[in-house]
Parts: structure tokens; C-alpha cells; sequence
């Protein structure tokens, strides 16, 4: 059955404060401490990848208590509920920190906003996936959600760079953006509790932890899947973390980051409908695959751009935006399908704990890209905001654009025959309604 687009809006709401945190915790907070705050860029990065270990813990145990608890405004709506005013508070304290702030104060409110973040986040996407069981009606569940992941992410862009993040006092841009994020989560959040009801739960019995985590191994489709997920994360991770400095640095157009920051997002919410009728007509996978062959074949041009050559690079940003909408929409759809193949196996929905799985592979390339760029880095001599060399400028470039082209390529030849396709998810769906 089609889901009715206003409900549709009233479920993504949330994915633009969500989104509007996320982004500037793997892009511009470690570019605000280490710069305007002066920590040295290897305790950033180390930082944040006490964090992502903190995750290791926290995901996994939010992902099992979202399928076990069965309060009775119903499980995905009630942990939602109480994600919002955790993100809320931590995600003003990380964004507004005192001009003496530390690593250990990056570490502990980084934790908390990322529990904060994940209470919101697994439960939502869980929700998401139960809201819908047709194969191309998920491509539309998650087209919403990622659509206006992709407006946050405009948001995210424009804020700080406009208010200014030149000084840690004061009301800068990143602590404007944390009051308009905090704000979001609890309006918009609130919205999607009151107007969006919970998803019919399918689970015929209840299994132990030890029983669910079998399954979950045994579960093909699964396995391959968080695979190419990590490793194509960890391709976008990688030049997420260091487009700031290959901007300022390489290109040598400090003035133009937030500019072409904005254009890449803005061409991913152009490139969404693209990515819905790509599936349509491929297959969720294929047009997956399809769209990660495009930005290789196009992002492999990024070193060879000539310093101060703005147009070139905005070009570029433009290309690969318009496959961004694959990358947000295409994997989330796919992980609704094959959490059926467990569904139908086990005879219990744990959407959560496959959610939980997926986000810490997400919150796990994302921190392998800060903790393995940055050393990187620092090994050729490269300072941010520094006079730097031939040797570290063409490092930044080789691992800004070339290493993740390769990331991506293992990524397709994971995905390319996915055996999960519109057929076999609609037989495991016949069975788990039957």
C-alpha cells in the first residue's frame, strides 16, 4: 500500500536537526578544535575515535532494547521520545565549547551526542523500515528521509560559515548552528511522535541475545551488505574529513569551502529523484553500483586540478553530488530487504539491532577516516592552516580523492550481483505476512 505523503513529511522532519548534527561533527568540529581551539590535529583525531569505541558499546545495546521494550506508546515512538532532549543538550555542548576546552571535553560531550544521536537514529530508521514491506515503496520511505537528511545538511553548511568561526568566544557560527539544531530536535521531533503512529511489529516469538546474534551471522544478504557499507562509508569518509584542507590548502580557496560545500549537497537533493527512478528501473543495488562507478570515474580527476581553479572543482562537486542521493536512500532501502531474510528465518522482527549494526559501521568509517587520515598526514609533514610542501600537499591530495576511488571500487564488486531482488523480497515478505 502507498504511504500518504504527508505522513511521509511528518516521519523525515527529524533527519534535518539529525542530519544538521552530524555533518559538522565529522567536518567541521575537528576542523573548529584543532584550528580555532588549537588542539593538535592527532588529538582530535585520536579523540574521536574514543568515541567511535565508546559506540562500539552504547549502538549495539540501544539496538537491543529498541526491539525488546514494548512501552505502550509503542517501542520505536517511546526511545525516539527520549533520544531528543539528550541530543538536544549535547549537542549544544559540543557545538558551543569554552575557549579552554580540551580533548577529554570533546571525548565526553562527543559521547553523549552520539548516544543521544543514536537513541534518535535506530529507532527512527527502524521505524522507517517496519512503515513500509513493498520493495519500491522502501525506496520511497528512505527517498523522504534522506531528502531532507539532505536539507539539515544544507543547513549545516550555511550556518557556520556564514555567522563566522574565526574566534571560540562569543556566539560563533558552529554555536548558532547547536541552538537551531537543539531547537529542531525537540519541535520537529515532537511532530513525528504525535503525528506518525508505530508500525505493526510481525515477531512470532522472542529469542535470546545469543539466538538473535546467530541469526544475524548466518545472515547472507546481511553480511555482504554491511561489507560494502563500511567500505563505501569509508570511501565517503574520507573526503568528507578532508575537504576542508583540500580547499584551503590544495586549491588554495579558503573563501570558497562553504560555497562548494553547499553546492555538493544541494546537487544531492537534486540527484534524489534520480537515485528513485534509477532503482525503479535497475534494481536498488545495481543503480547503486551504477552511481558509485560515475563518482569514481569522476572524482579521480580531483588531484589533477590545477591550484586556485575553483570552476573545476565546483564541477566536479556537482558530478558527484547528484549520486549523493544514491548513497543516502539506495543502502538504507536495501537494509529494510534484508532484515526480511532474518524476519522470515528467525520468526522476530529486531529491525533495531540490524539498525544498531548499521549505524555503528557508519560511526565506524567515519571515525577510521578521521583517525586514518589524519595521522596519515601528519606523517608527510602536513599542517593545517600551515606552509606546506609539494610532498604533503600531493599526500592530501592522494588521499583525499584516489584512496577512497579504490575504496569504492571493492564496494561495487561486493554489490554488483546482490542476490536480494524485487522477487526474493517479495516472496519473504508473502511469508512473514502470511
Amino acid at each position: 500500500m502507498r504511504i500518504p505523503t504527508s505522513r511521509l513529511i511528518f516521519y523525515a522532519l527529524p533527519a534535518i536537526p539529525l542530519a544538521a548534527l552530524t555533518l559538522p561533527l565529522y567536518i567541521i568540529v575537528p576542523t573548529f578544535y584543532a584550528e580555532t581551539l588549537g588542539l593538535p590535529l592527532a588529538v582530535v583525531g585520536t579523540a574521536l575515535l574514543a568515541v567511535r569505541l565508546f559506540d562500539a558499546l552504547s549502538d549495539p545495546l540501544v539496538g537491543w532494547s529498541a526491539d525488546r521494550w514494548h512501552p505502550r506508546m509503542g517501542r520505536r515512538r517511546a526511545l525516539f521520545f527520549l533520544s531528543l532532549p539528550v541530543a538536544a543538550l549535547s549537542v549544544v555542548m559540543l557545538f558551543w565549547p569554552p575557549a579552554n576546552a580540551g580533548a577529554a571535553y570533546l571525548v565526553v560531550w562527543g559521547a553523549v551526542l552520539s548516544l543521544g544521536y543514536t537513541m534518535a537514529i535506530i529507532p527512527l530508521t527502524s521505524w522507517g523500515a517496519e512503515m513500509a514491506g513493498d520493495y519500491k515503496e522502501r525506496s520511497r520511505v528512505a527517498g523522504f528521509r534522506e531528502g531532507f537528511t539532505l536539507i539539515g545538511t544544507l543547513i549545516a553548511v550555511a550556518l557556520p560559515f556564514t555567522v563566522g568561526m574565526e574566534s571560540a568566544e562569543g556566539l560563533h557560527g558552529l554555536a548558532v548552528l547547536g541552538l537551531a539544531v537543539a531547537a529542531m530536535l525537540v519541535l520537529f521531533g515532537g511532530l513525528t511522535v504525535w503525528r506518525v503512529p508505530e508500525p505493526r511489529e510481525y515477531s512470532r516469538t522472542r529469542l535470546k541475545l545469543r539466538e538473535g546474534l546467530a541469526h544475524m551471522a548466518r545472515n547472507a544478504p546481511f553480511l555482504r551488505l554491511i561489507a560494502a557499507f563500511l567500505i563505501n562509508g569509508l570511501a565517503n569518509g574520507i573526503p568528507a574529513t578532508l575537504f576542508l584542507y583540500f580547499i584551503s590548502d590544495r586549491l588554495g580557496l579558503p573563501e570558497m569551502r562553504g560555497p562548494l560545500l553547499f553546492a555538493y549537497f544541494l546537487a544531492g537533493i537534486a540527484g534524489m529523484p534520480l537515485a528513485l527512478a534509477a532503482a525503479k528501473r535497475f534494481g536498488k543495488h545495481r543503480a547503486w553500483c551504477l552511481a558509485m562507478l560515475f563518482t569514481c570515474a569522476v572524482f579521480a580527476f580531483a588531484p589533477l586540478i590545477a591550484e586556485g581553479n575553483w570552476i573545476a572543482f565546483g564541477a566536479l562537486a556537482l558530478a558527484t553530488g547528484l549520486t549523493l542521493g544514491f548513497d543516502l536512500a539506495l543502502p538504507a532501502a536495501i537494509q529494510a530487504d534484508v532484515i526480511d531474510v532474518d524476519t522470515a528465518a528467525s520468526g522476530e522482527q529486531r529491525s533495531a539491532l540490524y539498525f544498531a549494526a548499521w549505524s555503528l559501521a557508519t560511526k565506524l568509517a567515519l571515525a577510521l577516516a578521521v583517525g586514518i587520515a589524519f595521522p596519515l598526514l601528519a606523517y608527510f609533514g602536513f599542517e593545517a592552516g600551515g606552509d606546506n610542501d609539494a610532498t604533503a600537499l600531493t599526500a592530501l591530495a592522494v588521499i583525499y580523492a584516489w584512496v577512497p576511488v579504490a575504496l569504492k571500487l571493492i564496494a561495487i564488486a561486493l554489490m554488483w550481483n546482490f542476490p536480494l531482488d524485487e522477487v526474493a523480497q517479495t516472496d519473504l515478505r508473502a511469508s512473514i505476512e502470511a
